[in-house]
């Protein structure tokens, strides 16, 4: 399915995205090649992941206004933010932590509110129940007629519109590996790609529930099952948003060999699994890595997981 016309007119993504090989001995001595699906690049609002999952979203909303919701950095609301401001609608943003409407407005959220977004703090006990009918009900109350997007942006047409992703690739590589949050990306991923071609999300938060999640997301998306997947959930680094001493070092490392800027919350976790699992020899010799760089080195520093929880 492809991107609405209206919206690829006005907003002009550039897709498909680049794909180009790095040479890094750490995969080359395994015999292993590594390229970069550079999703970064396809539109400096909307970069990567969040203009696929939010094309097709925006086109169900047709000029309504948007609400959906995100934590206080959350790269998706500020998507949808600039999605409103550079195509004319409204934005709601539903921010988890209702101790952070006294304060003074973080970058992230100073964006969000820059573009339009009317931000809205909920208790932390109110976002968790975000999908409940009795929470719903009192957002519609408030904002009457709005199109809901959840958090990430990860739904049915989320997962339709990614599939794009997995088609560009088809026939580059062996493996597309993406980082996962909602799990929205990698079930349109995988649903895309040709036989024989696997997908592999590296889930950058604990919890174990984004197995279901992708489960859920391709039945509601495709009728069930769609396309050859795994996770390998040892990489999260202590939870989303945190980091340690050493991925923040491999990240460093990585833009000095390749030159890529490495965003840190998602992209940085991908290459860390990447790199860990070719010099673990899970990947035959002759395979072809494809990371997707779902995003931009603009998120403020993570929290070091050894130091803070």
């Amino acid at each position: 399915m492809n991107s609405p016309p209206r919206l690829d007119a006005l907003l002009r993504p550039r897709v498909p995205s680049p794909l180009r090989e790095v040479h890094d001995e750490r995969f080359a001595r395994r015999g292993v090649r590594l390229l970069l699906k550079r999703d970064d690049l396809i539109h400096p609002d909307l970069p990567g992941n969040k203009w696929r999952k939010l094309a097709l979203n925006l086109e169900a909303a047709a000029g309504r206004t948007v609400l959906t919701f995100g934590g206080a950095y959350s790269n998706h609301l500020r998507a949808t933010a600039a999605a409103g401001r550079l195509l004319g609608f409204p934005t709601v943003g539903v921010v988890r932590g209702d101790e952070l409407a006294h304060r003074p407005l973080n970058p992230s959220l100073a964006r969000c509110a820059a573009d339009g977004m009317r931000l809205h703090f909920v208790d932390r006990t109110t976002y968790r129940a975000k999908a409940s009918p009795e929470v719903l009900e009192g957002l519609l109350s408030l904002f009457g007629d709005v199109e809901v997007i959840p958090e990430g942006g990860s739904n049915a047409l989320a997962a339709q519109g990614c599939t794009a992703l997995g088609r560009e690739l088809a026939g580059a590589c062996d493996v597309a590996a993406v980082a996962c949050g909602t799990g929205g990306t990698l079930a349109g991923l995988a649903a895309g790609l040709s036989p024989g071609q696997r997908a592999l999300g590296v889930p950058v938060l604990r919890g174990g529930f984004l197995g279901p999640a992708v489960e859920r997301l391709q039945r509601e998306a495709f009728g069930g099952p769609s396309g050859n997947w795994s996770l390998d959930e040892r990489f999260a680094f202590g939870g989303y948003a945190r980091s340690t001493p050493e991925l923040e070092a491999f990240a460093a490392d990585f833009e000095d060999r390749h030159g890529l800027p490495v965003e840190r919350v998602y992209v940085a976790k991908l290459l860390f699994a990447l790199t860990a699992l070719a010099e673990e020899g899970a990947f035959a010799p002759g395979t072809r890595v494809s990371a997707v760089i779902t995003g931009t080195p603009d998120a403020p520093p993570l929290q070091d997981s050894s130091v803070s929880r």
